[in-house]
């Protein structure tokens, strides 16, 4: 878990307090001199009740600028940003037709599929022109074409499991299915750290949800002890079912599951392993099979793995992967199967394309130098960030580091300094995260070549002087820069 340095909680504090009380300030001030103004919807709630956009009102609108900046080419290593001008301080932001080319941090392009790539592309072309852009369908439909087939069997081998199932959006893979899985008088053991799409697949599932300290194994065991003991809420009964839910890479800290020590003990009381896959799998281990494969965990012991293709894949959409009988069971019964279009044939298409050049079936070993080179990117470029005297969460092997920001005002900062240097990264704050734990967060990628990371820590290094955001001494310099050649800051 992340200790905050004293003086920086009461600075961050402090700075939410002061934007807090000019916000409502602010507010009062529009009640005054709006008074005499005529309301349209008069007996009408109001849509938007004050204290529930004062958020978005006082403080995003502040620094909306670093959000959801548009860009004009493929996520590569290099990306055009689209440059933004606001004349109503920050309210709106119109697009120019300026654009900056900018290195990019941002992107979830792990193994680097999101641009061309000679295997992949020329395939999905192929496919467009055979299949068109939609299927205009469901599964259930017409929506199946052979391509779909191809991809559930592609994945379920590639993940090692008997049979698969995708949908359309990674977000929905989680959302629609696990309140397939389970329902009333069942038991949903989350990591307190989970993705808002498991969050909110398990409150739409109707089970009790409980929730154990991140990546803690001995605080599950103690919640799976507790809750089997007492059993449901009010009548004792035993729970019909029991599903732990993690992640294998923790996409705000970049950190990877303990996945042997919590297999381990959901054997022990016969819980099921739901695994969420979304940012190991194909960015992690050996042939890029996830987190399973990394820490020597056998699949057949994971009961319901879940993955998304937008990460390493350079696609869209999400699977499960599990048993035979769980795949025809969710075929049947999942309502992101039945009712919502399948997905694209050239986004499927892609997949099949991506895994192939990760095995090597596209008769290369392109597959394998891009998963040696992400993680020879990603562990170097945090061990030279840890360097500098920056605070970065994850773990070794993990493209995904975040960067600690704490103080409100230095989100702001830290992006519109590295945009102005060329640089794209992703700064992320309340509500996405903790209010006291904004943060940075890089994303490496294969695409990235040594010269890349080395003027992106030169750029983030200056950003980090200019913000006070290096919270640690800085280890000395002349070693790395005999080893490189170059001067990192």
């Amino acid at each position: 878990m992340i200790t905050i340095p004293y003086l920086t909680a009461v600075s961050t504090y402090f700075s939410y307090g002061l934007l807090f009380a000019f916000g409502q300030l602010r507010d009062y001030s529009r009640l005054l001199f709006d008074w005499w103004r005529t309301n349209n919807l008069q007996g009408y709630a109001p849509i938007c009740l004050a204290h529930e956009d004062f958020y978005i009102r006082r403080l995003y609108h502040r620094i909306q600028d670093c959000f959801g900046r548009p860009i004009s080419s493929a996520p590569d290593a290099w990306v055009d940003v689209v440059e933004r001008v606001s004349n109503d301080n920050n309210k709106t932001l119109k697009r120019t037709t300026k654009t900056s080319r900018c290195l990019n941090l941002g992107s979830y392009n792990y193994l680097g599929f999101g641009s061309f790539d000679e295997y992949c592309t020329p395939r999905v072309i192929e496919s467009l022109k055979k299949f068109s852009a939609s299927t205009c369908s469901s599964r259930v439909d017409a929506g199946t074409t052979s391509v779909h087939a191809e991809l559930e069997e592609c994945v379920a081998k590639y993940v090692g499991q008997p049979a698969a199932i995708v949908c359309g959006m990674g977000y929905a893979t989680n959302s629609a299915i696990i309140p397939v899985l389970i329902g009333k008088g069942g038991l949903i053991i989350s990591d307190s750290l989970n993705h808002t799409s498991i969050v909110n697949g398990a409150r739409g599932s109707g089970a009790t949800i409980r929730v154990f300290q991140h990546n803690t194994p001995s605080h599950l065991e103690k919640v799976l002890k507790e809750q089997i003991a007492e059993g449901q809420p009010r009548t004792h009964r035993p729970w019909k079912k029991i599903i732990v839910v993690v992640e294998g890479i923790y996409s705000m800290e970049g950190e990877i599951c303990h996945l042997p020590e919590i297999v381990s003990i959901c054997k022990k009381y016969k819980a099921y392993v739901y695994l969420d896959e979304a940012h190991s799998i194909g960015a992690i281990g050996k042939t890029g099979r996830g987190v399973c494969e990394l820490l020597g965990v056998d699949t057949a012991d994971i009961d319901i793995m879940m993955g998304t293709f937008t990460k390493s894949f350079g696609s869209c959409g999400g699977y499960i992967a599990g048993s035979k009988d769980l795949i025809q069971y969710l075929k049947h019964h999942c309502p992101a199967h039945l009712y919502a279009t399948s997905i694209s044939t050239p986004s499927a298409q892609q997949i099949i394309s991506a895994i192939q050049v990760i095995l090597g079936e596209d008769g290369s070993n392109r597959g394998a130098q891009k998963l040696a080179r992400i993680r020879e990117n990603s562990n170097f470029f945090r061990a030279e960030l840890q360097k500098m005297g920056f605070e970065v969460l994850g773990d070794n092997d993990s493209p995904v580091m975040p960067i600690m920001l704490y103080n409100p005002a230095k989100i702001p900062a830290f992006s519109r300094e590295c945009l102005r240097e060329n640089l794209a990264v992703v700064v992320v704050g309340f509500p996405a995260t903790p209010l006291l734990l904004a943060r940075a967060r890089i994303c490496i990628s294969a695409s990235h070549s040594r010269e890349d990371l080395i003027k992106a820590l030169q750029v983030i290094s200056k950003a980090g002087d200019l913000t006070g955001i290096k919270y640690f001494p800085a280890a000395p310099k002349k070693q790395d820069e005999e080893k490189y050649g170059i001067k990192l800051d």
